[in-house]
């Protein structure tokens, strides 16, 4: 293959007006970015066995093509602290450097501040222990678990055999980015960083194709969607099912007995079918329309709250979460007199079962934890969180604003009480979210809010409420939005989150092996289960400097505390840079990525 590239990219450096000084084919695409798909004739694809899709893996290409050229010269000054940013030859450039024996990584520099992914810190109390902390060996003494001996064989048993699916046979195969950590004592060195073959089969191009924003341009560059954990773009589908029900269906529901009113009504409902889909819920009266994640907490802390939490009750949450699960919380405990207890996270950002399961007690009425952390990317075990808290009488609520569109969830498998997400963040509109609550419990609550639509008969002596899920909707909701909700759950579920996942896989692999090459750059959060989130710092620069200059190549990502500080302190720092992976990103782009921050590495 690397033959061939090699061959390849002389052949079209050849031809007529071809290899002008600037380093662009007659085709139009950077040799350091592989070639184009209008310059790669057919039989050539077909004969390297490379999928249409990539025509050659860029960072092989880059490394035979871009980085045999200009090794040696000196990179051109540019636009931000002297610097050109963001080409792709001064990426294949910097290889050499990076990789200076064949078909392997250079290791890491001495004395950086932490070591990213396939690598453990040497400050952390699991230094050069390549096991996954849940396989230590622990022997909880079920007299110091509260909840004794019952609760106590539920912790041996979720130690013994953890209950995250492994990652089936072969490299990057892994459905719910559990990835491998690697140690000192490992005797098998990282690959290099090369752009990798899309062993998923997954058809990117395709999928680009149907968010029209991505043809955008930032600062005269194509935009690059790196902030996916704020919020996610949406699919055409999306944009045209609401189109269609402001020209079509626009009315309120519920309430009215024309056509126009019934079109709505059935749209709405529709999307409320879809959700209780796509969770697994086991009745449309379990699924509640709220504005998102952050206002389905509050309504459940100022209802199950309210009713089930008293004085000197407590409330568990973990260090890894979002203010959005922390605030509503606290207020709650003030007001009735509770107490919060916080899940303490080891040094890679995964919570700690025996000390949460220390935490637990008589007293314990609720456990509000994520399904993934939106400042470290880790995937908690949740379904070991529940089976815990259940067996010390506690209740669950899940955060999965951050997990909806990343893995499958069974709200019915997890057990889970409680589920909130948040539309904007699976490819859906703002302003909409989801309350998922076991039957049983939304029929205990009391309503929250008082108004139209959630009652059933009003006297000025009494008013009488509707069962769930409309007594917590009162008034009109987000009917629009609800629909297009609707129409980006059935976008998802036809690309199907199994082949997102192994995609995702892929590119959160590739992006954490380039990142773990830039001089001074460290990763926070390396938990082996990751979600797309690679969080980090750059000694020398603030993180809004690496923001800004990212910015200025039309990459898009968070910089900030990530409304996450109590983690983000945890891990001694108060801000970082936060690319975040969607199904539509590329290897290409993560290319873009690595050379930015490596270049601003390098010159400071």
């Amino acid at each position: 293959m690397a033959d061939l590239a090699r061959l390849a990219n002389a052949f079209f450096a050849s031809l007529p007006g071809s290899a002008p000084s600037d380093g662009v084919p007659s085709g139009g695409a950077p040799f350091g970015k592989g070639l184009s798909d209008s310059a790669l004739p057919g039989g050539v694809s077909a004969l390297a066995g490379v999928s249409p899709v990539e025509p050659f893996p860029s960072g092989a290409a880059a490394s035979l093509g871009a980085a045999e050229r200009h090794a040696g010269e000196t990179l051109p000054a540019g636009i931000a602290d002297g610097l050109e940013l963001g080409s792709p030859e001064a990426y294949a450039a910097a290889l050499p450097t990076l990789f200076p024996a064949a078909g392997g990584l250079a290791p890491l520099a001495g004395g950086a501040p932490s070591t990213p992914y396939y690598f453990l810190g040497e400050g952390s109390a699991y230094s050069g222990e390549p096991e996954r902390f849940a396989d230590l060996p622990v022997e909880p003494d079920s007299r110091a678990v509260p909840g004794g001996d019952a609760l106590g064989e539920v912790l041996r048993s979720i130690l013994a055999e953890p209950s995250a699916p492994a990652a089936p046979a072969g490299p990057g195969a892994g459905q719910f980015y559990f990835l491998e950590r690697s140690g000192p004592g490992l005797e098998q060195a990282p690959d290099p960083v090369v752009q990798p073959q899309v062993r998923s089969g997954f058809d990117v191009q395709a999928v680009r194709r149907d968010f029209p924003i991505l043809a955008e341009r930032v600062n005269g560059k194509p935009l690059v969607w790196f902030d996916n954990a704020a919020t996610t773009q949406k699919p055409k589908a999306v944009i045209d099912r609401l189109a269609y029900f402001y020209e079509h269906e626009n009315s309120n529901i519920h309430r009215a007995a024309h056509e126009l009113a019934a079109r709505a009504t059935d749209a709405y409902e529709g999307a409320r079918s879809k959700a209780a889909r796509f969770l697994g819920a086991k009745s449309t009266d379990e699924i509640v329309f709220v504005r998102g994640a952050t206002e389905g907490i509050n309504l459940l802390a100022n209802t199950f709250g309210r009713r089930f939490i008293g004085e000197g009750d407590e409330i568990i949450v973990s260090h890894l979460e979002h203010h959005a699960n922390i605030v509503p919380w606290q207020l709650l405990a003030n007001a009735v007199g509770a107490r919060l207890k916080v899940i303490p996270v080891d040094d890679s950002g995964q919570i700690i079962l025996e000390e949460y399961a220390r935490l637990l007690g008589p007293r314990t009425r609720l456990v509000s934890i994520t399904q993934v952390s939106n400042a470290l990317g880790t995937v908690t075990p949740v379904a070991e969180v529940i089976a815990l808290a259940h067996a010390a009488g506690a209740r669950v609520l899940v955060d999965g604003a951050q997990s909806v569109s990343h893995l499958k969830v069974d709200v019915r498998a997890l057990d889970a009480d409680f589920f909130v997400f948040s539309g904007h963040k699976v490819f859906g509109p703002t302003g909409i979210g989801v309350v998922y609550g076991k039957q049983e419990l939304l029929d205990e609550l009391p309503p929250w809010q008082g108004g139209g639509n959630m009652i059933a008969d009003v006297t000025f002596e009494k008013t009488q409420y509707q069962g769930a899920p409309a007594r917590f909707e009162a008034g009109t909701g987000n009917i629009a939005d609800a629909v297009g909700l609707g129409a980006a759950l059935d976008y998802v579920e036809r690309i199907g989150l199994e082949a997102i996942a192994r995609y995702e896989h892929e590119l959160l692999e590739y992006a954490t092996r380039g990142l773990a090459t830039i001089p001074g750059l460290r990763l926070i959060g390396t938990a082996a289960n990751k979600a797309s989130v690679l969080s980090f710092v750059l000694q020398g620069y603030r993180t809004e400097e690496i923001g800004a200059a990212l910015n200025r190549e039309g990459v898009a990502v968070r910089s900030g505390h990530h409304c996450a500080q109590p983690i983000l302190r945890r891990f001694g720092v108060e801000t970082t840079v936060r690319p975040s992976l969607a199904f539509y990103n590329t290897f290409d782009e993560i290319d873009l990525l690595v050379s930015t921050v490596h270049r601003l590495a390098t010159r400071r």
